[in-house]
């Protein structure tokens, strides 16, 4: 499996931290798809992953993963690194 790659991005944008992984323009389609809500919320109640889905690729790959604001950006960015660890490992 592939090594869980490392933030490129960490931003607050109102209710959420948004933790970049991989840049929304590499990917053809993106999505908050229900599957990755229970290792998302496993680790941090509430918090969203999105997957982009290459043109030449059937799979799926973590692109970010939004936590709420409350926890602030280093708790933030830990929770995403735990939450992607679980998904793509």
């Amino acid at each position: 499996m592939a090594q869980t790659p490392e933030p490129t991005d960490v931003e607050t944008e109102d209710d959420y931290i948004h933790v970049r992984y991989r840049d929304p323009d590499d990917f053809d389609t993106i999505r908050t798809p229900d599957w990755a809500d229970n290792a998302s919320d496993s680790v941090s109640e509430g918090s969203e992953v999105r997957t982009g889905k290459r043109e030449d690729s059937d799979d799926w790959e973590v692109q970010s993963v939004l936590i709420k604001k409350s926890v602030g950006e280093e708790k933030a960015r830990e929770q995403a690194d735990e939450i992607v660890q679980k998904i793509e490992e």
